[in-house]
């Protein structure tokens, strides 16, 4: 199967006990490695239109929720209407609740009938769900059409990042990862701007254009996803070790007998037999946590009502809207810079900075907005001043709060729980999502500046739920894990999974036992 003289070499690593520190890399680091595995990063690429299609969904009630033609049909979320606050925030929240259902449920499902086919099953539910919201003639048809995309956008978002981290390269894992909120927020700006063109419809069709056209990607998404390579890892874990490295080989773009493909795919292989399924407890514990302060830094907050919010900051109407389409703007920037921050600095600086950096902008929009809030007609300046904090605390948290979390859950658990680990911290993300949807209308309505308050003290717990609890797995392979969590249960459990790599590289187990 498999060159003998690679295996000796890969053999003598780890009888010198070099196993989890000496890699010859597939090419350079961050950025610069995307076009030295051109290959790979198509794929990533393309299995990331699964979080454009969540970007747009989330994007495009910002504007619709104050077009003249959506609360004619709609006047429950009118303003002068009575609950209003409650009846927006449920049906903007819906999203979140059926996405926390399709993430609490696609951890088996991508396990069983593989990350590819699943993609092709979120697609399909969320098909139906734009269906529903294009042809709403109530509210209740539009807020189940919402909660059923929302399960397809839930299994999208768990499983793009899933299988992105399973196909690439350690020196480059993270730049691809960027590419999941990259995608994420250009769906938010793309969604944003058609529907500040289409509110210039007289018709319903002012509303129902936008909710038609987010099908287009997500069919193209499920017919693409089709042609691209089975995920090795997944591969490995039901015994199909030969596909496994063929696929990977093909993802690396090299021969199956290259020692890195060799070595990569006895680690895969090791990882699998192994099938430690205890002492996760803090890996868990960081990927949830770090998706639960990913949502109550505020940023949704910001994204479902920012016309509300610079409304509060003595914009008007027309203001409002291009101020709101230009900040989403200012957070695509963000992102994009971490597709080279993320491989060159690492995950825990970023989210340590940006925390920082969001703390002292929500804090100083508090001071403004106490101080001035109500008479910003005599205090314009001052109002400006808030607008370009909340613009300096969008890039903040694009370049380092917006990616990080995305990325990290799919890194950091071993191969027999990662779709059970990425599946319960994407639910993380939605639940909190849900609560935030919820509860942003009358925090900013009743409160003011206590909102930004509220938020300022989350970015406080997040730095210090970061420096305490997250460690660092840039350049790190999936199966390196262990020791940068330093949690394999004990000195035996240690020694086996060395005696499994010996077996392995030494060709004395074709086959992987205990199979799931």
């Amino acid at each position: 199967m498999s060159n003998p003289i690679l295996h000796q070499e890969v053999v003598d690593l780890h009888h010198d006990n070099k196993a989890c520190t000496t890699r010859e890399p597939y090419g350079p680091s961050g950025f610069r490695g995307l076009f030295s595995s051109y290959y790979v990063a198509l794929c990533a690429s393309f299995a990331t239109l699964g979080g454009l299609l969540f970007g747009y969904d989330q994007g495009v009630v910002s504007v619709t929720l104050v077009m003249e033609q959506f609360l004619h049909v709609f006047p429950r979320v009118s303003e002068t209407a009575s609950g209003a606050g409650f009846w927006k925030g449920l049906m903007t929240a819906m999203l979140e609740l059926g996405a926390l259902l399709g993430a609490l449920n696609q951890g088996w499902l991508a396990d069983k009938i593989s990350r590819k086919y699943s993609i092709v099953v979120g697609v399909a539910i969320f098909t139906v769900g734009s269906i529903l919201q294009t042809a709403a003639v109530q509210y209740s048809m539009l807020t189940v059409g919402r909660l059923i995309g929302g399960v397809g956008i839930g299994m999208l978002s768990m499983v793009a990042p899933l299988y992105i981290s399973e196909i690439a390269p350690p020196e480059i894992r993270g730049a691809l990862l960027v590419l999941e909120e990259f995608s994420i927020v250009l769906g938010i700006v793309i969604a944003f701007w058609i529907t500040y063109g289409t509110r210039y419809i007289g018709s319903e069709w002012a509303w129902r254009l936008p909710f038609l056209i987010q099908m287009i990607p997500g069919l193209i998404l499920g017919v693409g996803i089709l042609f691209l390579p089975f995920s090795p890892r997944w591969l490995s874990s039901k015994g199909r070790d030969q596909e496994a490295l063929e696929n990977l080989a093909n993802l690396r773009q090299l021969p199956t007998t290259d020692s890195r493909v060799q070595q990569e795919w006895c680690e895969i292989r090791a990882e699998v037999a192994f099938k430690q399924e205890m002492g996760c407890w803090r890996r868990t514990l960081v990927g949830c946590g770090i998706m639960f302060f990913q949502q109550f830094v505020g940023i949704n907050a910001l994204i479902y009502y920012s016309p509300s919010l610079f409304k509060t900051l003595g914009q008007d109407y027309e203001m409002q809207l291009i101020l709101s389409g230009v900040i989403n703007v200012t957070q695509l920037v963000g992102v994009a810079t971490s597709l080279w921050t993320m491989d060159r600095f690492g995950r825990r600086p970023l989210l340590l900075i940006g925390a920082a950096l969001m703390f002292i902008s929500h804090l100083i929009i508090a001071v403004l907005v106490g101080k001035f809030g109500g008479r910003w007609a005599d205090y314009a300046a001052e109002g400006w001043v808030a607008v370009a904090f909340l613009f300096f605390y969008m890039f903040s948290f694009g370049a380092t709060w917006g990616p990080v979390p995305w990325a990290m859950p799919s890194e950091i658990f071993p191969s027999s729980l990662r779709a059970k680990g990425v599946a319960l911290s994407t639910c993380s993300n939605w639940i909190n999502n849900f609560i935030i949807g919820l509860i942003t209308p009358p925090l900013v309505q009743n409160t003011g500046y206590g909102a930004y308050t509220f938020f300022a003290v989350f970015c406080l717990l997040a730095l210090v739920f970061t420096f305490f609890l997250v460690p660092e797995t840039n350049g790190r392979s999936l199966e390196q894990m262990d020791a940068v969590f330093k949690d394999v249960s004990s000195e035996a459990e240690e020694t086996r999974r060395a005696r499994i790599e010996q077996e392995i590289v030494e060709g004395k187990r074709d086959t992987l036992v205990g199979q799931p």
